[in-house]
């Protein structure tokens, strides 16, 4: 029989709550097996009858059987008929070893990356709330979303291709989607767009990172805006580029900063349509110019052109890419903003010389989005589903952004100076008041409230204080109580 003090290791390893989802034949199986591995069942040594350890644990004695016979699968345990069952004598391994103080206080530290994965460690995720609540930016409204129409689609795409949608995917993307993609960015954003140049990837995050990693070297410069995408920067400066900052006025990146330094740096990386977090739009003559220097020094243009389906005053400007007769520009979208995040998908326009290259790179990443997602999404698009959507959002967000214009000039006044976007998910906010930037922040996440401050976007992090208040998945009523409650918490910091 197992001694005591074994018996109630088996019974506490059993009753853990961690544990509580194996069958309970699993739990007995770890709990012995754990003995063994620690050493408090030498080598050699009898386990108990079956009948008599299914007395001890109150179990059936098919549950034990159960657990011994997947121990002697695993070879922990020999089992003589006639004799029972015993320890196994493993020669290549001393049951019960015990780390040395030096050996354990090894294992507890950091593990050494590679430079690369330093790199990573440092930049950092972005992270995305899983249930977004205000004013958490970026968030498109997703409880509204024509989910039984998008469920009818996906029925039609299984009824037609079958099991062809389990199948691995073409890398690029499917050709019904990327046709779509195409269509619709040379229609509605002034693209030079063939479904031969789209490639499909998971997230513009991806697309940037591709870039980064196939377009330069480490060390290589990148001009950036600044204030600037906070995913972008991490994603640079995880692949070992060295960001230039450019100044950002009401008129989008000032180009001639760039092209009064032309060597400087290999690629650009913009926001054009809204920039992000200003929401600036960067203007024609920038645009050209732009254009022009990058073709006279063969660099880079990087559009990431993530929200502009959200404009809300007049028609959005047509994208550099489309403006670009030497395919200097890749054009970055995604439809986590349009349609909703967990959607997974994002696409890039390429140069054609890029395409191959690219399509290349993202099979080492993930291999191929979903193919029943894309063929589901393509039909989406195809029948007018995603226009349509994109109009109505359109109206909702717009009336979302007066209403928290309206709520903050009436509530916050005394705090923040807001900065009214033409476009986009979310309205920047200047503090006017003594309170500090991580102040408001932290005081408006201790009421359930989430900000984005402004100062951490600029590339010195010493730009205006402020915050990003995300309008478009809340509901009028949703965002007058958390504008309500984060004008008591500023209010409740500033008597401090």
């Amino acid at each position: 029989m197992f001694k005591h003090s074994q018996l109630e290791s088996v019974n506490a390893w059993v009753a853990h709550p961690a544990h509580a989802a194996m069958p309970l034949h699993a739990r007995i199986q770890r709990a012995i097996r754990q003995l063994i591995v620690d050493g408090a069942l030498g080598r050699g040594k009898p386990l108990p009858a079956s009948r008599a350890l299914a007395k001890s644990l109150g179990v059936s004695r098919d549950t034990i059987e159960a657990s011994y016979a997947q121990l002697h699968a695993e070879g922990f345990i020999e089992r003589r008929v006639g004799s029972g069952s015993f320890v196994a004598q493993m020669t290549e391994f001393t049951p019960g070893h015990r780390l040395s103080r030096r050996d354990a206080l090894l294992r507890n530290r950091a593990p050494k990356l590679s430079k690369r994965g330093a790199a990573i460690f440092r930049s950092g995720g972005v992270c995305e709330l899983l249930s977004p609540r205000p004013f958490a930016h970026g968030v498109p409204e997703t409880r509204t979303f024509p989910l039984q129409l998008w469920e009818r689609l996906e029925r039609q795409v299984r009824k037609e291709f079958g099991a062809q949608t389990l199948l691995h995917g073409d890398p690029q993307g499917t050709e019904p989607l990327r046709r779509a993609i195409a269509d619709y960015v040379n229609l509605e954003r002034g693209a030079r767009a063939t479904a031969d140049r789209v490639l499909v990837l998971t997230s513009s995050q991806q697309a940037i990172s591709l870039c980064a990693n196939l377009l330069l070297d480490p060390g290589d410069r990148i001009f950036i805006e600044d204030p600037a995408y906070y995913g972008a920067r991490k994603a640079f400066g995880a692949a070992g580029l060295e960001c230039v900052p450019v100044q950002v006025d009401q008129q989008g990146i000032i180009v001639g900063q760039i092209t009064a330094q032309p060597h400087r740096a290999k690629a650009v990386f913009l926001t054009p349509s809204h920039q992000f977090p200003t929401g600036a739009t960067l203007a024609l003559d920038r645009r050209l110019a732009l254009i022009e220097w990058a073709t006279r020094h063969q660099t880079w243009i990087i559009e990431d052109d993530y929200d502009s389906e959200f404009h809300y005053a007049g028609k959005p400007t047509a994208c550099v890419q489309g403006l670009d007769p030497h395919d200097r520009t890749i054009y970055i979208g995604t439809f986590t903003k349009s349609l909703f995040p967990g959607l997974r998908i994002g696409y890039a326009v390429l140069p054609p010389p890029l395409v191959k290259p690219m399509t290349v790179a993202r099979t080492l990443l993930d291999g191929h989005t979903a193919p029943m997602t894309q063929l589901t999404l393509a039909r989406f698009i195809e029948g007018g589903h995603f226009g349509a959507h994109v109009r109505t959002m359109r109206g909702v967000y717009a009336e979302r952004l007066d209403m928290l214009a309206g709520l903050v000039g009436t509530h916050l006044s005394d705090f923040v100076e807001t900065c009214v976007p033409i476009g986009g998910l979310q309205m920047p906010c200047v503090l006017t008041c003594d309170i500090a930037e991580h102040t408001a922040v932290d005081a408006a996440r201790r009421v359930g409230i989430e900000l984005l401050g402004l100062s951490a976007l600029h590339h010195s992090g010493d730009g205006k204080a402020g915050f990003l208040m995300g309008f478009a998945a809340y509901t009028p009523l949703e965002i007058e109580i958390a504008v309500k409650k984060l004008a008591d918490a500023l209010r409740a910091v500033m008597i401090q």
